[in-house]
């Protein structure tokens, strides 16, 4: 049965299935077919009546769990093997609850869609299939727990474009390569070796067109053309040097939400100069206009990241609602070149506001710096509430971690905000660390910089999300908040 079903695949592809070692690993260009191959594997490999096994994918968004559930579900129907259809679930983590996809066979076995994690795998028995395993959080944790299936006759496939040289999974092949370890079989596909054998010609079979040579050439410009300077790791399968990125686009853009306000304060040199009580005003008109609307809304508790700058970089707010173990973005306050003491005021402002309304959870204050001063003052006034953070690589490679495991999970929103986006573009891994370098890209004005700024405050909202809402805090500082104010001209 399975010699005939497999024609239908290229040369490449049915190496990959024709492979039946214990561990096989899949280094590959982008879009060659390779997940949509191994779907049909899992596919033969559920279906005979004697001898079926389970299997369960794993990769690193809901998205992919959810497609390759769908090709297996196609490829059911196509050679006729009986299945429950697709069935959505819920795998509860803690107080989350986790979207899983399962499709039952007649057979008895199944074939399961799961998050990257290695609890997921626990008491299981049967294959385990790693996806896309160089963008995922917890790499060896999962290998580690995938190899434990193995003692019961179970296989592991780890199928991934790369995701640079500083990477498990890079590491991982260079070990292979070296004959420092042989338990694996490795497969390497190019995209131009995948198109020698028959990958266009098959896109035209699929789609109803003519194939000629010099479409095939003209397709082959244009996709090299759109990765630009990415195609030697996307499409030769050369990991990058050095660094790579932390935050593909592909998770980010899983949890964009249109409806989160991205609110921007400059400040020209002038207003450090202009007197105390114009400032003051001036900080209480903006936030109670722009910032207090938008904490009324919601029920949960309110929870922030404040990545502190005076001039030059930002200061950025990443202002979070808690919503079980989520926490939805509810704004962003991005500050230019703000004095000292009206960052506290805005800060202050916040803080009791959330008071008031009886649903502060706590913020974590940048106190690197000139950002020590800020969170030592807000600190003593917002006592448990409050805490500074020395963001060391130390202490990046710790929480980065727990704020992509939201994001993959979409337990954490982002605005449809390319500037904010693009500081996460900023965040690399190295030597399997995640970790900002000290490198800035254009801000929205092409002239000034940014250095990561949101991606910081967003990681220290993600730490008071799990270090601020233990307990509540004993005593809080709130004076009263007149919402009624004497204003004068604006600047």
């Amino acid at each position: 049965m399975k010699k005939t079903k497999i024609e239908v695949l290229l040369p490449y592809q049915k190496k990959w299935v024709e492979d039946d070692s214990e561990q096989k690993i899949s280094e590959k260009s982008r879009r060659i077919g390779i997940s949509y191959t191994e779907a049909l594997n899992s596919v033969l490999k559920a279906a005979p009546a004697k001898g079926a096994v389970n299997t369960y994918y794993l990769s690193y968004n809901k998205d992919m769990t959810r497609q390759f559930i769908q090709d297996c579900a196609e490829w059911a129907e196509r050679f006729e093997v009986a299945t429950s259809g697709i069935i959505e679930d819920e795998l509860l983590d803690g107080d989350r609850a986790v979207k899983t996809y399962r499709l039952d066979f007649a057979s008895g076995a199944e074939i399961c869609a799961l998050p990257s994690e290695a609890y997921v795998l626990r008491s299981k028995k049967g294959r385990v299939v790693f996806d896309e395993a160089a963008f995922c959080v917890n790499f060896d944790a999962v290998i580690k727990a995938a190899q434990a299936l193995l003692i019961w006759g179970g296989q592991l496939s780890v199928i991934s474009t790369h995701n640079g040289e500083d990477n498990p999974f890079n590491f991982l092949i260079q070990d292979i390569r070296k004959g420092q370890n042989t338990s694996w079989s490795l497969h390497r596909t190019t995209f131009k070796e995948a198109v020698a054998e028959g990958l266009y010609k098959r896109i035209c079979l699929m789609n109803g067109t003519k194939y000629t040579k010099a479409a095939e050439d003209s397709w082959i410009e244009k996709i090299y053309d759109i990765y630009k300077d990415n195609a030697a790791e996307e499409l030769d399968v050369i990991p990058s040097s050095g660094t790579a990125k932390y935050f593909p686009r592909a998770i980010l853009y899983t949890c964009i939400r249109q409806n989160i306000p991205v609110h921007r304060w400059e400040f020209p040199d002038s207003f450090l100069r202009k007197n105390e009580v114009y400032k003051k005003n001036y900080i209480e008109k903006l936030f109670f206009a722009e910032i207090a609307p938008e904490l009324e809304t919601g029920s949960g508790k309110i929870f922030a990241g404040l990545d502190f700058a005076r001039s030059g970089d930002l200061t950025v707010y990443w202002i979070t609602e808690q919503s079980g173990k989520s926490c939805h973005t509810k704004m962003i306050l991005e500050v230019k070149n703000c004095p000292f003491r009206e960052q506290e005021q805005t800060a202050t402002l916040l803080l009791d506001t959330s008071i008031k309304q009886g649903r502060l959870g706590g913020i974590a204050i940048d106190s690197r710096g000139n950002g020590q001063s800020l969170a030592e003052n807000i600190a003593l006034d917002f006592p448990g509430a409050a805490v500074g953070i020395m963001e060391t690589k130390s202490w990046y490679a710790e929480w980065f971690p727990k704020l992509k495991a939201l994001i993959e999970t979409e337990d954490f929103s982002l605005p449809q905000d390319e500037t904010v986006l693009s500081d996460f573009a900023v965040v690399q891994i190295k030597e399997g660390n995640p970790y900002v370098p000290d490198i800035r890209i254009k801000d929205r004005d092409g002239k000034s910089l940014r250095h990561g700024d949101a991606a910081c405050a967003a990681v220290l909202a993600c730490y008071a999300v799990y270090e601020c809402a233990a307990e509540p805090a004993p005593v809080f500082s709130a004076a009263p908040i007149k919402k009624k104010h004497s204003f004068f001209g604006l600047f």
